[in-house]
């Protein structure tokens, strides 16, 4: 039996298989950070299994993730979105992930893709932490508080310091599972 990080033991098993094969590993499809985007701002104040049981939910409603279509979307479209039981249906949430396409799409605009724009936060390669336990993570480093204030600056919602760091996790833009866990040094070696 492969060691894991704790938050992922005993979980169900989509939780086990994102911890497997999704968080921490390096993402570089800006399609890929909107959506990991998208859901870490909506896991603010729930659990990530609350989020992750609705990824489908997600995946649908905002049109898989689809820039220009969300950018589009007006208020009668975030109405109905507020209906759908597939996501988490607030308000606030809801409206950015509107306000945060149009944001994002501008940032493709400036920088030529948002992956260029968000790996520049962690000098273009993966920060490789060595925690022996998850007490020791962090819910924010220096890195994540930049990255959510450029974000804000830029018209970003959901984008505080420790939801930032949290998808700088998932997005494999810092490394921190456990030494202990089989995932750590498998991800170093596809670097």
């Amino acid at each position: 039996m492969c060691k894991r990080c704790d938050w992922a033991t005993g979980q169900f098993p989509e939780y086990i298989k994102y911890h497997d094969e999704e968080w921490g590993v390096p993402v570089h499809d800006d399609k890929t950070h909107f959506e990991f985007l998208t859901l870490e701002g909506a896991q603010a104040g729930l659990s990530w299994s609350t989020i992750l049981q609705r990824r489908d939910g997600y995946r649908r409603a905002f049109v898989n993730f689809d820039l220009e279509q969300i950018a589009e979307f007006d208020d009668k479209k975030i109405e109905s979105l507020l209906l759908d039981k597939g996501i988490i249906r607030n308000r606030l949430k809801v409206n950015s992930v509107v306000t945060n396409a149009r944001a994002f799409l501008k940032v493709q605009e400036t920088h030529g893709s948002f992956d260029r724009y968000i790996w520049s936060f962690v000098g273009g390669n993966p920060i490789i932490k060595k925690w022996n336990k998850m007490s020791q993570v962090p819910a924010t480093t220096k890195e994540s508080d930049a990255l959510s204030k450029d974000l804000k600056k830029r018209g970003f919602k959901f984008v505080g310091s420790t939801i930032m760091y949290a998808y700088m996790q998932a997005c494999g833009l810092v490394n921190d599972h456990t030494t202990t866990c089989f995932r750590y040094q498998e991800i170093i070696n596809n670097y």
